[in-house]
């Protein structure tokens, strides 16, 4: 068994920060996606993920994998956006077994109502409490930890 490498104090307080101001910028900004747009932060993701993509639309599994969701979870959000409308699953004429998730005209319109805010609460909280060098190291650091993730997997 190897031993333990503790947190020093600095190391801990900075851990503790990240911890408490990433769960309550994410609560913020689904709160405030919800009491807006009838959108959970999950949803919005879904709907950016299928507006950027070609044709807007992406197999179930790719969309599971940019939009950082499991494939059960996936499948239940995508649900709730068909029911109202914003997406709809279709069979993949080459591939039996392939699902695509499509966005709809009305979810690109929801989606562009819902980003003008979106935009505007990530700045606030986010962006513009952030010194610019400050938000460069975050970016570097956020893709080194999904790399490392994702090269675990």
């Amino acid at each position: 068994m190897s031993e333990t490498r503790w947190l020093d104090p600095a190391q801990q307080r900075d851990w503790r920060a990240y911890i408490e101001g990433s769960v309550r910028l994410h609560d913020l900004i689904d709160q405030s996606l919800k009491s807006t747009h009838g959108l959970s932060g999950a949803e919005y993701e879904i709907l950016v993920q299928l507006s950027e993509a070609e044709g807007h639309r992406l197999r179930m599994a790719e969309l599971a994998e940019f939009a950082s969701q499991s494939r059960s979870r996936l499948s239940h959000t995508c649900g709730r956006l068909e029911r109202k409308g914003l997406v709809r699953r279709e069979n993949c004429p080459d591939d039996k077994r392939g699902v695509f998730c499509r966005l709809t005209d009305e979810g690109f319109s929801t989606l562009e109502s819902a980003a003008h805010d979106h935009v505007a609460t990530v700045r606030k909280f986010f962006i513009d409490v952030i010194e610019p060098t400050d938000l460069e190291a975050i970016g570097r650091a956020f893709t080194a930890i999904a790399q490392q993730i994702q090269a675990a997997r």
